[in-house]
C-alpha cells in the first residue's frame, strides 16, 4: 500500500465544477478507533457542491477534500471490524479518493446482495432522513409525510423509508416525468409543482403531519398552510432561500413545530448513536426489499467535475455516484 493516493481536490481552493482535479496526495493514516477503507464507490451530494464553492467548510479535524459517504473494504481494522470486511461509511470528508478513514462506529455492513455503488449511496441519505424525518419530525405509522425535492437522492430515500414505516407520502417535484418517478417509488400522491398547487392537494388530504423541506423560500408559507394542527416542518436545505417571514399567530394556532438540522457537524458520539439506531431499524427494511438506493448515473472518480456538473443540472432521479476502482 502506497503512502500516497489519488484524490479529487479543488483547484484554487474553491470554484466551479471544472476546478475539480485528480491529484496525488498523502494517504490518510487512521488514528485510534478509526478504520482505513479501500474506497470502491463514493456518493456525490449537494453539500459537496456547497463545499466546492466555499459555502460549506469541513468541521474541525475533517479532511478538506470532498466526499461524505463511501463503500469499500476495511484495510486497517478497529472496533467491530476486521480486515477484509465490506462496509459503507459516513465521513466528515475525504470520500473522493482511493482511501478514506472514519470512526469505526460510523461504518455499517454492506447489506447482503448490494454492490459497492448501491451501498455507497446509503449513508448520507439514510442518516439524513432518519435523523430529520423520524427523530426531529417524529413521523409515525399512519401519518402523512410531504417530501419536497422528491426525486433527489434524499427524496427517493425519504419516500421509501416513510412507506416502510407505514406512513402515507405526498411527493413534490418539478415536471411530469419526475412526478411519475416518485409514484413508481411508492408515493401515494405525486405533485408536479410546475402545474399543481401542493398546498391545495395537501388540504384535500386533510393536511400533512410532517414536511421534509430542502427548498425553503416561499415554500415555508405554503408549508405552514399545508400542515394540520400539530404538524412539523423539518428543514435540511434552503435551495430557494434561507430567509422567510414567520406568521407567529398562525404557528400558534396550528401548534406547529419548525425545525431542521445538519448532519456533518454532529459530534462523533452522536453519529455513532445514529448509526446504531439505523442499523437496528433501517437495515431490516433493506433486507426486506423496502428500501433500494436509486442510482441515476455513475462516473469514474477522475471525472468528478462531470459528476458535479451533472448534479447541478438537476435532471437526475436518485443518486449520482463516483467509482474509484
Amino acid at each position: 500500500m502506497s503512502d500516497t493516493m489519488t484524490a479529487i481536490t479543488v483547484e484554487g481552493g474553491r470554484g466551479p465544477a471544472e476546478n475539480l482535479k485528480a491529484a496525488t496526495i498523502p494517504r490518510p493514516v487512521p488514528g485510534p478507533g478509526q478504520i482505513l477503507i479501500k474506497v470502491h464507490a463514493a456518493g456525490v451530494n449537494r453539500p459537496d457542491l456547497a463545499q466546492r464553492i466555499g459555502a460549506y467548510p469541513p468541521p474541525p479535524g475533517a479532511p478538506d477534500t470532498l466526499g461524505l459517504e463511501v463503500a469499500g473494504e476495511v484495510l486497517v481494522a478497529a472496533g467491530r471490524w476486521k480486515v477484509g470486511d465490506k462496509v459503507c461509511a459516513l465521513l466528515g470528508g475525504g470520500g473522493y479518493a482511493e482511501y478514506a478513514v472514519c470512526d469505526s462506529r460510523h461504518a455499517l455492513p454492506i447489506p447482503e446482495g448490494m454492490d459497492y455503488v448501491q451501498a455507497a449511496a446509503l449513508p448520507e441519505t439514510v442518516f439524513t432522513v432518519f435523523a430529520n424525518v423520524f427523530e426531529h419530525g417524529s413521523l409515525k405509522s399512519g401519518e402523512i409525510l410531504m417530501v419536497h425535492g422528491a426525486t433527489s437522492g434524499i427524496g427517493t430515500t425519504a419516500i421509501q423509508m416513510a412507506k416502510a414505516a407505514g406512513a402515507k407520502v405526498i411527493a413534490t417535484s418539478r415536471g411530469a416525468g419526475k412526478a411519475a418517478e416518485a409514484l413508481k417509488l411508492g408515493a401515494d400522491v405525486s405533485v408536479d409543482v410546475t402545474t399543481q398547487d401542493f398546498t391545495a392537494i395537501a388540504k384535500a388530504q386533510g393536511g400533512v403531519d410532517v414536511i421534509l423541506d430542502m427548498v425553503g423560500g416561499d415554500y415555508f408559507a405554503k408549508g405552514l398552510d399545508s400542515i394540520r394542527t400539530g404538524g412539523r416542518i423539518v428543514y435540511i436545505a434552503t435551495q430557494a432561500g434561507g430567509e422567510v417571514a414567520l406568521p407567529i399567530f398562525k404557528l400558534m394556532l396550528k401548534r406547529a413545530l419548525v425545525t431542521g438540522s445538519t448532519l456533518r457537524p454532529r459530534d462523533a458520539d452522536e453519529k455513532a448513536r445514529l448509526a446504531a439506531a439505523i442499523e437496528a431499524q433501517v437495515w431490516p427494511w433493506i433486507a426486506a426489499g423496502k428500501l433500494t438506493p436509486q442510482i441515476d448515473k455513475t462516473f469514474p472518480l477522475t471525472e468528478a467535475a462531470a459528476a458535479h456538473a451533472y448534479l447541478e443540472g438537476g435532471s437526475h432521479v436518485g443518486k449520482v455516484m463516483l467509482i474509484a476502482e
